[in-house]
C-alpha cells in the first residue's frame, strides 16, 4: 500500500506546480484545431457521418501539428498529433473506398431509400440483399404473365419495383399488387425450404413492370449465413400478406349482404349459420400448404388468395 500511495504521490506531485500563467494567448491555429475537434465529435453514425467525423479530425490534428511546430516547438507534441492525422486519413481514404463499393444503380438505390432505410439497414447489409440477387432488375411487359395458375413453379422471390400486377384465379380478379410489394409472398410463406410448388393463382403485368428477384435456393444460403437478413424478410413478408389480406376484405361478402371481416370469424359463422363450421386442423393444413379450397356459399373466391 506504500509503494502503491508513493507511485501515486509522485505522479500527481513530481511535476512543479504552475505559479504564473502565460498572459499572451496561443496562435490562430491553437484555436482553429479546437473548433475543429469540437465540431468533428457532432459528426452521426453511417458511412457520410464516418467521412465527417474524419475529415475533421484529421484537420483538426493537422492544425495541432502545424502549432507544435511553429510556436510550440516540440517534437513529441508535433509527432502524437502527426500520427493521428495519419491515422484519420487513412480511416478517411478506408470509408470512402466503402461508400463508393457499396454504390447501387438508381432503382435499387430508390428502393433502399423507400424501404430499407426506413427500417434502419445499413448499406453493407444492403449490399448483401443486392449481390444474392444479381444486382438485377427484370422487366415484365404489359399483358405479359409472371405466374400461371397450376403451371408455373415456386421457385422464387419477387418485389415489384414499379407497375402494377393483377391476381386473378380461374379469370376472377382478386387484387392488384403495387410496387414494394412482393410478388409470391404467400406462396414463399406456405412452402418449407426442402418443398416444392406450383402457383395456384395468375399474375399478369397490367402495365409495364420491373421487378426484383431472388432465387429461393439462394435466398436460403443468405439466410442461413445472416440471421438477421432472415427475420428482415420475414418481417417483411408477414406485413405484406397482411396487407394482401386486408385489399381483399372489401372483395367480400356474404350472401345476406353482410360484409364480412376476415378478423372476425366468429361474425361469419353467425351471419352463415348454414356453412358447416371449419375444422381447425384441416383450416390450419390449408393455410400452411397453399392448396386449393372450397369457398363457402354466397362468399366471393377470398380462400383461394390464401393459396397466392
Amino acid at each position: 500500500m506504500g509503494e502503491n500511495a508513493s507511485f501515486w504521490e509522485g505522479l500527481i506531485y513530481a511535476h512543479p506546480t504552475c505559479t504564473t500563467w502565460k498572459q499572451e494567448a496561443e496562435g490562430s491555429i491553437y484555436h482553429l484545431a479546437s473548433i475543429l475537434f469540437v465540431v468533428g465529435f457532432m459528426g452521426g453514425s453511417g458511412f457520410f457521418g464516418l467521412l465527417y467525423v474524419f475529415s475533421l479530425l484529421g484537420l483538426g490534428f493537422l492544425c495541432s501539428s502545424v502549432w507544435a511546430w511553429l510556436d510550440v516547438c516540440a517534437a513529441d507534441i508535433f509527432s502524437w498529433n502527426f500520427i493521428l492525422f495519419a491515422i484519420c486519413f487513412v480511416q478517411f481514404i478506408y470509408v470512402t473506398y466503402q461508400v463508393r463499393s457499396v454504390a447501387f444503380d438508381r432503382e435499387f438505390q430508390e428502393l433502399y431509400s423507400a424501404l430499407f432505410q426506413p427500417l434502419g439497414i445499413s448499406l453493407t447489409v444492403y449490399r448483401k440483399i443486392v449481390l444474392c440477387c444479381d444486382a438485377e432488375v427484370i422487366t415484365l411487359e404489359k399483358e405479359h404473365c409472371y405466374a400461371m395458375q397450376g403451371k408455373t413453379p415456386i421457385d422464387k422471390l419477387s418485389l415489384l419495383v414499379s407497375g402494377r400486377i393483377r391476381v386473378t384465379v380461374d379469370g376472377e380478379f382478386l387484387h392488384y399488387i403495387f410496387p414494394l410489394q412482393f410478388l409470391d409472398s404467400p406462396e414463399w410463406d406456405s412452402l418449407r425450404p426442402t418443398e416444392e410448388g406450383i402457383f395456384q393463382v395468375t399474375l399478369t403485368a397490367e402495365t409495364d413492370c420491373r421487378y426484383v428477384a431472388w432465387r429461393r435456393k439462394k435466398l436460403y444460403l443468405l439466410f442461413a449465413k445472416h440471421r438477421f437478413i432472415s427475420r428482415l424478410f420475414s418481417i417483411l413478408i408477414g406485413s405484406d400478406i397482411a396487407e394482401k389480406l386486408y385489399a381483399l376484405n372489401d372483395r367480400v361478402h356474404v350472401g345476406q349482404g353482410f360484409r364480412y371481416d376476415i378478423r372476425l370469424p366468429n361474425f361469419y359463422h353467425v351471419a352463415l349459420p348454414e356453412t358447416p363450421p371449419v375444422q381447425p386442423a384441416h383450416h390450419s393444413h390449408h393455410l400452411q400448404r397453399g392448396s386449393p379450397r372450397r369457398k363457402p356459399a354466397g362468399v366471393t373466391n377470398c380462400g383461394s388468395f390464401l393459396t397466392h
